[in-house]
């Protein structure tokens, strides 16, 4: 699991109001508590409470100025309630405050799921057989997500169906501009310029998770069961291989450097993970499709939106709000994707 550290600083709010205002709205949550931060993440400030006989995780939007767009909390507690019950494991949701008064930003409640989390592609002192597992587990629950009947679940208006791709590729250019502080990459916006060029067609639309990855599953202690898919800030309807892509980018990413999550370089035969075409080929067969179009555009899309939200990240470290204490160091992980989506270009 991540490591579990004090509040960071910029990260600390009022625990005794937000004690107060649990005995009043949460009978589950009443009485003292600890808090603790969870590290790993680099996006929504996310704490574990722990009081007499409970456990619960609180998420919250970063201090500061945000952008529009970015840390909707709202959203994660919609999609997470909206999913109770169905095919997709999610972690009990308990309750919303929205009313920054109490610590200042919005926030929400949900169960602690306890489980492995991998934070690692290769899953280090896993047998093989448990990755293989894991993978095909990871790819099974992605299946059921996609496979979700949205409109049913209540979630017709949590996105505009249609043009997911163009809206994305929209809002992530603005966003990564936006939040450019030592000016815009000349290889980034030729990036951009080649995805303007490329789009897609018009694909089905599916309820996505927009984070989905071996390292937001929650993986029972014991077998190789999905018990939570956590993250999910940037959830809403659309284009199910953006998810797909992003879930994949592992493969294509060096095993070695400083916060790398790759897997290239590894002998994946001998770790037990499938090989990309083979979750490909899982995944055709779980959703219905006779195959996979545009495999490149979407990895050069996901390592875009990937490095647009890494400048977001840096920025806020720039501020000295950012979620992680070693947020200042994606400056140099950002111009590794950006080198790898050029030769996804390139054909390399």
């Amino acid at each position: 699991m991540s490591l579990l550290v004090d509040p960071l600083p910029s990260h600390r709010f009022d625990e005794a109001a937000l004690r107060d205002y649990l005995a009043a709205h949460l009978a589950e949550a009443s009485g003292p508590f600890r808090v603790r931060q969870f590290q790993g993440g680099q996006s929504n400030p996310t704490f574990l409470l722990e009081g007499e006989g409970w456990r619960m995780v609180l998420r919250k939007k970063p201090s500061g100025t945000l952008l529009k767009s970015a840390h909707q909390v709202e959203r994660e507690y919609r999609v997470i309630s909206a999913l109770q019950g169905s095919a997709v494991p999610v972690p009990r949701s308990f309750l919303l405050c929205e009313d920054e008064r109490v610590i200042g930003t919005a926030f929400y409640l949900m169960d602690y799921v306890e489980g492995r989390v991998f934070d690692m592609p290769h899953m280090p002192d896993s047998l093989p057989q448990e990755r293989t597992s894991c993978y095909e587990a990871m790819i099974a629950t992605m299946a059921a997500l996609h496979n979700v009947d949205w409109e049913a679940a209540g979630l017709a208006d949590f996105g505009r169906p249609g043009n997911y791709i163009v809206r994305q590729l929209d809002r992530w250019s603005r966003q990564y501009r936006d939040s450019t502080v030592d000016g815009a990459d000349p290889l980034v916006e030729k990036i951009i310029c080649w995805l303007e060029k490329n789009l897609p067609a018009e694909a089905k639309t599916t309820l996505a998770h927009g984070d989905f990855r071996l390292g937001n599953l929650v993986f029972d202690r014991q077998e190789p069961v999905v018990r939570a898919v956590l993250d999910w800030e940037l959830s809403t309807l659309g284009d199910p291989l953006g998810d797909l892509a992003y879930c994949c980018l592992p493969y294509h990413l060096p095993a070695e450097g400083e916060n790398s999550k790759g897997l290239r370089g590894f002998d994946l035969k001998a770790l037990g993970i499938p090989r990309e075409e083979e979750l490909l080929a899982m995944y055709a067969v779980a959703t219905g499709r006779s195959g996979i179009d545009g495999w490149t555009f979407y990895l050069v899309f996901s390592l875009f939106r990937l490095i647009a939200i890494l400048q977001g990240v840096y920025a806020r470290a720039l501020q000295g709000n950012a979620s992680s204490a070693n947020a200042l160091s994606v400056a140099d992980r950002r111009k590794v994707l950006a080198r790898t989506a050029a030769d996804m270009i390139a054909g390399k």
